[in-house]
């Protein structure tokens, strides 16, 4: 079984995060040139170093491929038991303007480009979570999406939902499909990072997914949705408090408050 099994299977891990993994691993056998048998400690800190005074989150994104490669796929954990991951320090989440929003959204060059920017906009979904989704996992007539769980301590997903803006732009990505994938979006690591880039340069607004899901929660609040729904359509809910109290979180009451929210984001 080779390591992208191991990460469906073994492990549970979402089929787009088992991509992201290999991706990474590739990246790093490229650059160190040595068989996986022959990796020390010293190989993997060396590739690390540039790293190293960067961006926690950065560090972190490389580091868990390599920590699940070679300490739980190759039980070679020698290579990778010294590093250690870094907490990103504290900062004042700024969330953009709709203005902001508008103007970086009009700088979209593609209908799959605009329907992501919606979606991520519209149900505070983890990056992830949304290119995970198979049409499948979507609730058409309630504009409700089902997430594929996560096998995971710290992420839990739950049900969300999508406004009319992000169904209309969705249905128009959808019209420019020629496949029969049950993927609900077709997009390539690359192309993804394409499509933020360019309208970052073009709009002069930084806008990610990570930050689409922090201005869906600050939003939400804004519109007096309490702090636990917003927490439940984001899946930061225990299991254990959904299964407790799940008339209130039920999809039937959670989709009258998002409905009863009126998000909107173009207008």
């Amino acid at each position: 079984m080779g390591f992208f099994d191991f990460c469906m299977v073994d492990l549970g891990l979402l089929e787009a995060t088992a991509k992201e993994y290999r991706r990474k691993l590739k990246r790093f056998f490229r650059a160190v040139k040595k068989p996986a048998r022959d990796i020390t400690a010293e190989d993997v800190r060396r590739f690390l170093k540039p790293l190293s005074m960067g961006n926690a989150n950065t560090w972190g994104n490389m580091l868990k491929p390599l920590k699940r490669f070679f300490r739980d796929y190759m039980k070679k954990s020698e290579a990778v038991e010294s590093f250690r991951f870094r907490k990103a320090p504290l900062k004042p989440l700024m969330v953009p303007s709709k203005d902001e929003l508008r103007r970086f959204y009009g700088k979209l060059r593609t209908p799959i480009a605009r329907a992501l920017f919606l979606m991520y906009a519209a149900t505070g979904l983890r990056r992830m979570e949304l290119l995970s989704l198979r049409k499948g996992d979507v609730d058409w007539e309630r504009r409700m999406i089902v997430p594929q769980n996560h096998a995971g301590e710290t992420k839990r997903s739950w049900v969300t939902f999508f406004n009319e803006e992000a169904e209309e732009a969705l249905g128009e990505y959808l019209k420019t499909r020629k496949d029969d994938s049950p993927k609900l979006f077709r997009i390539s690591s690359h192309s993804f990072i394409d499509v933020w880039r360019h309208a970052w340069q073009d709009s002069g607004v930084r806008v990610t997914p990570q930050v689409l899901r922090g201005w869906f929660c600050d939003e939400m609040g804004r519109l007096g949705v309490p702090d636990r729904y917003v927490d439940a359509f984001c899946g930061q809910l225990p299991k254990s408090v959904l299964a407790k109290c799940y008339s209130d979180f039920s999809p039937e009451r959670l989709r009258d408050i998002y409905e009863q929210a009126g998000l909107r984001i173009m207008s």
